[in-house]
């Protein structure tokens, strides 16, 4: 029997292994049978090269638990004693004290850089047997043993056939790697696409009320997935198949891209285009690594483009570079050109869908485009690819290419800049009267209601040629797009005064929440007030809620338009009567403010080209008087009119009715609002 040291160049690194990848010490598993699937393949490899001449028989790995240990076995190809001593006992490199004490923080690093993912044992495992014999004639058994320190034991033993078993003496604090489910969780996870069988105990079936085990091997493995075998092969409802097996409780998907490149990479794959229902980032780590059928990671971030995190299925590549724990990507050349490759794939696929199904492709336009606008806003050379394809969908659903929507709105939504106005809206049922409006009035109307569409209109915008995007109750709908200058009968300064302080003092008090009142000849057919909200700082508002930097927008009030329209016989018959009704207190409040105004001029005109110092004192005092008491008779004329306006019945119907239609009337004054309206009924 010989012993030793393992040749270590510090007693550190158990210790280590066993701390720092505690974190992620389930990959032992992983470590231990994907070596054993590869002491497999070499086996059949030297087989088919007639190097062994032996019958292969059984090839299945086995893994068990049983009397506190976990026990790995493989029939391939076996160690002979000198290559125990070669390939784990001798794990010293230059400068291992230094890269431990650099990296002792990162587990992966470590594993990564000695190059044995075999030592993965020593995070669940207080001993470490292995017993193993070569495919070599006349090679001996043999038997290798250590307890987590630097000392190992190698001695001759008794084996019935060639290959290896690992057995795990489990410690305590890990007891949990003994249990069935932990395992086949784990086997689940690592072991589901290996190439070679892998049986973890045997198959139950239900007998007598209770399961029992049969004599069948329970294979937890596809060795041949879908994504190792050609299209030609392969028929929809495969693919179909293998989505379900990965993503049970997912809707069907809306289609896939089958990836199968080898120069001047090697990649295979199958990426699907799942339905979104909402939140993206509860979406992403669907898409999972493989490296040659060996589960690395679900974090892909690197290798697949941002955006298409979002897509659900399987990359293997073997030329992506790993350290042995397979858990993390080190930056490659490679990577970058598999990111490329992907990406021209899906554009690529997605035109072919729009070119010879069209229909197919807008009947799945509403769940695609969040990942095509997605690419399109972080991806310059997608936008490229996908914006001849790329769809706008209208209020009454039909879709449009860019261009085709160009065409069909430019001849009467053009203004009179030369500006191209696309007008959108992005709830239907609550902006129904603003579409209804806009609709009657000739123009078309987008349907912009995804998660993205605020920051793509600010994208499409830079893109599109003098074009721009006003949602359609941003304004009234004669100034949505102005094709001349303003003209018409408008109210005198004194009555648009009048009715802003009628309303005004009546509007509800809203927490962040601003009402300006204006007046507007809108055509005696049109809504006797519409609540508008300018598109700018709405906007602004709507990007800081996806964007931090513009948190100051967010901070502002909503700041909404109240438009009365000077048009309607209700706006002029509470024109009327305020006028009528408040004459008398009026009269002298406007005749003092009449000759307060006269004198303000008058010293304006006075002060006009002089500087501040030439002014006498007493002038700029008086002056200021003045306006102190226009400010107070101002006050005395909205006190006035508010005091009428309470009494309105038709004034408070008015406002409610406009909250109303905006989805902001609520609570207390919807109640009031109801009870009005029975008794005005």
């Amino acid at each position: 029997m010989q012993k030793g040291n393992i040749g270590v160049t510090t007693e550190n690194i158990f210790p280590i292994i066993k701390k720092f990848l505690y974190s992620d010490h389930e990959i032992f598993l992983r470590e231990l049978v994907s070596n054993a699937v590869d002491a497999t393949q070499k086996l059949k490899t030297l087989s088919s090269k007639g190097d062994f001449k032996g019958e292969l028989g059984d090839l299945t790995v086995r893994v068990k638990a049983e009397n506190d240990t976990i026990v790995i076995s493989d029939h391939g190809i076996g160690l002979t004693a000198d290559e125990i001593e070669k390939y784990i006992n001798q794990i010293a490199f230059s400068g291992a004290n230094d890269f431990l004490e650099k990296y002792k923080d990162d587990a992966n690093a470590i594993i990564g850089h000695f190059g044995l993912g075999f030592y993965s044992a020593f995070m669940v495992a207080k001993k470490v047997e292995i017993v193993t014999k070569s495919y070599k004639e006349d090679a001996p058994a043999m038997r290798w043993t250590c307890d987590g320190s630097p000392e190992f034991t190698l001695e001759q033993t008794e084996k019935a056939g060639r290959g290896t078993d690992i057995i795990l003496h489990i410690d305590d604090d890990c007891k949990e790697f003994l249990e069935e489910s932990r395992l086949q969780g784990l086997m689940n996870k690592y072991c589901r696409f290996l190439a070679v069988p892998v049986a973890f105990g045997k198959k139950k079936e239900w007998k007598d009320g209770k399961q029992v085990e049969t004599e069948e091997d329970n294979i937890v493995n596809d060795t041949c997935p879908i994504w190792t075998k050609k299209p030609s092969e392969l028929k929809d409802e495969d693919y179909k198949n293998f989505y379900r097996n990965l993503y049970p409780m997912s809707d069907e998907p809306l289609f896939w891209i089958h990836l199968n490149v080898d120069f001047p990479f090697n990649l295979t794959g199958v990426l699907y285009f799942p339905k979104i229902k909402s939140n993206i980032d509860l979406q992403k780590n669907k898409i999972q690594l493989y490296c040659n059928q060996v589960y690395v990671t679900d974090s892909v971030e690197g290798i697949v483009p941002d955006f298409l995190t979002l897509l659900h299925g399987v990359i293997d590549s073997p030329d992506i570079p790993l350290n042995v724990s397979r858990s993390y990507l080190q930056s490659d050349s490679n990577v970058k050109k598999i990111s490329t490759y992907i990406t021209k794939k899906v554009a690529d696929r997605l035109q072919s869908i729009f070119k010879n199904d069209r229909t197919e492709f807008e009947s799945k336009w509403d769940d695609l485009k969040i990942f095509i606008n997605y690419g399109m806003l972080t991806q310059e050379d997608f936008y490229e690819k996908v914006s001849k394809f790329c769809l706008f969908k209208d209020t009454d659903n039909k879709y449009y290419t860019q261009e085709e929507y160009k065409t069909l709105t430019e001849g009467n939504q053009t203004d009179k800049d030369g500006k191209l106005v696309y007008l959108y809206a992005n709830n239907h049922d609550e902006q129904f009267a603003y579409i209804d409006a806009a609709t009657s009035k000739g123009y078309n109307v987008l349907m912009m209601d995804g998660q993205l569409d605020v920051p793509m209109i600010n994208m499409l915008e830079q893109k599109l040629e003098k074009t721009h995007f006003t949602r359609v109750d941003s304004d009234v709908v004669d100034r949505l797009i102005v094709k001349e200058e303003q003209k018409g009968e408008e109210l005198k300064e004194d009555k648009r005064s009048l009715l802003a302080s009628v309303f005004n003092g009546q509007l509800p008090k809203m927490t962040r929440t601003e009402f300006h009142v204006e007046t507007q000849a809108m055509g005696e057919n049109s809504a006797p007030i519409v609540i508008t909200q300018a598109e700018y700082m709405r906007r602004m508002k709507e990007m800081a809620n996806i964007q931090p930097g513009m948190s100051f927008y967010g901070e502002m009030p909503d700041m909404f338009n109240l438009v009365l329209n000077s048009d309607h016989k209700l706006i002029k018959q509470v024109l009327d009567d305020a006028e009528s009704s408040c004459a008398e207190k009026l009269v002298p409040v406007e005749s003092e403010t009449a000759i307060l105004n006269l004198r303000k001029n008058e010293l304006e005109k006075v002060h006009a080209g002089k500087k501040d110092e030439e002014i006498p004192t007493n002038e700029k005092d008086e002056l200021i008087d003045v306006e102190k008491k226009l400010e107070d008779q101002k006050t005395q004329k909205d006190t006035i009119l508010n005091e009428y306006a309470a009494g309105n019945k038709v004034v408070h119907q008015l406002i409610d009715l406009a909250l109303l239609q905006n989805g902001m009337l609520k609570g207390e004054a919807l109640t009031n609002f109801v009870k009005r309206s029975i008794d005005m009924i």
